[in-house]
């Protein structure tokens, strides 16, 4: 434990030991963390029984009763540090709201650790039980904040989301698909209205009458359905967007009625990761739980033409056949040689039958492409288009369905000049 003075505790409201448990509960539990009723009462009990001498006491009987994950540890410690610190934490928690953009990556995780504690805390799970309402108080709702919740949700900037917007971001992600038109094959069927004339079908129903012709046999052609393939960019730029993009990815996974053959899914930072196999898994939180424990490079560097190589090299024969769909899914921030990041997406591109590229840093209106690894990658794609909110993702469920979309592909080329 990184904070657990020793000493005494100051436990509000006059030693009402278990109320401040259970708010404390639904603070975890409004944070995001898996705490339920009877997690609640086992903590309350186990407290009881070992008494309140010092609050590194408290600290680890409550952690034993109410954790259950190593990577929920973060969350707990701001918590527990900012709700039996102080009661009256309101005033304290609005500061941790304001995002930080330039922090390094772990300070950035501390930042949204404390920012998730804040947001559970502000709202209503702090020490004092909620004040009840004055009987024949009339109470007025402004309309305008309640009826385009879910509108301003589709929209919202998935780096920018508390964790009660997180929560009902992963809830709506949960329902998207992404449709998929079946790929017409050479191979043909015996079809009453097909297009192509079958006549040697023709010709043996002609013997069997005799020679007469009682009508035109016809085939059709054959149809299969593509296989889906998502590289995700798991540096240190994109922790904001990849963890929600992956439940996406887990969504068009589970999904059976999208038509898709297979979906494979590859994450890459300073290594390439398949974890094909753990999104398959139907418990989301399961799925991600044993991808990030397969993971190594999560939130380092980025080393974009280098994994493309990898993919090319050991992949694209085994997941690319039968056409294909690629999603990329990277801001394109890379070091490496611009020239070997072209190399290898222009191999990916024509390995595989689309290649998609998603980037949440077309949020912005102003983007440009000027970033070496953007101009390398930007003339290998066919649609280039955001992933930083439900909208753009629903956009990119309706792009599927047109295969002659680009996206703002055409638009940043001439900007460019190219």
């Amino acid at each position: 434990m990184s904070r657990a003075p020793g000493a005494s505790i100051a436990v509000p409201e006059h030693g009402r030991l278990a109320t401040n448990i259970v708010h404390f509960g639904r603070a975890l539990r409004a944070a995001g963390l898996p705490v339920g009723p009877s997690r609640i009462v086992e903590a309350i009990r186990a407290v009881e029984a070992g008494g309140l001498e010092r609050r590194e006491d408290l600290y680890h009987t409550l952690a034993a009763c109410l954790l259950s994950r190593r990577e929920h540890r973060s969350l707990f410690d701001q918590c527990f540090h900012m709700f039996w610190r102080d009661p009256k934490i309101l005033e304290q928690a609005m500061g941790l709201l304001l995002p930080e953009i330039r922090a390094p990556a772990h300070e950035r995780e501390k930042k949204a650790a404390e920012a998730r504690a804040a947001q559970a805390l502000t709202a209503g799970s702090s020490a004092a039980p909620p004040r009840a309402e004055p009987e024949g108080e009339e109470i007025e709702f402004d309309a305008s904040l309640s009826f385009s919740d879910a509108e301003r949700l589709r929209g919202r900037d998935f780096e920018q989301m508390t964790a009660a917007e997180e929560a009902a971001a992963r809830r709506a992600i949960a329902r998207l698909s992404l449709p998929v038109r079946p790929i017409a094959t050479r191979r043909t069927r015996p079809e009453p209205h097909g297009a192509l004339p079958d006549w040697r079908a023709t010709m043996r129903d002609a013997m069997r009458r005799g020679g007469e012709m009682h009508g035109l046999a016809r085939r059709g052609r054959r149809q299969r359905w593509p296989a889906l393939v998502a590289l995700c960019d798991i540096s240190g730029s994109m922790a904001s967007y990849s963890r929600m993009l992956l439940h996406f990815l887990h969504a068009a996974a589970n999904a059976r009625q999208a038509g898709w053959s297979r979906v494979h899914a590859f994450t890459f930072g300073t290594r390439l990761t398949n974890i094909s196999r753990h999104m398959a898994h139907r418990d989301v939180d399961e799925a991600l739980a044993r991808s990030g424990a397969e993971v190594l490079d999560w939130e380092g560097g980025t080393r974009i033409g280098g994994c493309l190589e990898e993919f090319n090299r050991d992949w694209s024969r085994r997941v690319l056949a039968q056409g294909a769909v690629v999603l990329l899914i990277t801001d394109g921030l890379d070091r490496d040689d611009p020239g070997r990041l072209a190399a290898a997406a222009e191999r990916l591109h024509l390995s595989c039958r689309r290649l998609i590229w998603l980037n949440p840093l077309l949020r912005w209106d102003g983007f440009e492409a000027k970033a070496a690894g953007i101009r390398a990658l930007l003339p290998h794609v066919d649609s280039f288009r955001a992933a930083h909110s439900i909208a753009s993702l629903e956009a990119l469920s309706e792009a599927l369905t047109r295969p002659d979309d680009s996206g703002e592909k055409a638009r940043l080329l001439r900007a460019a000049g190219a």
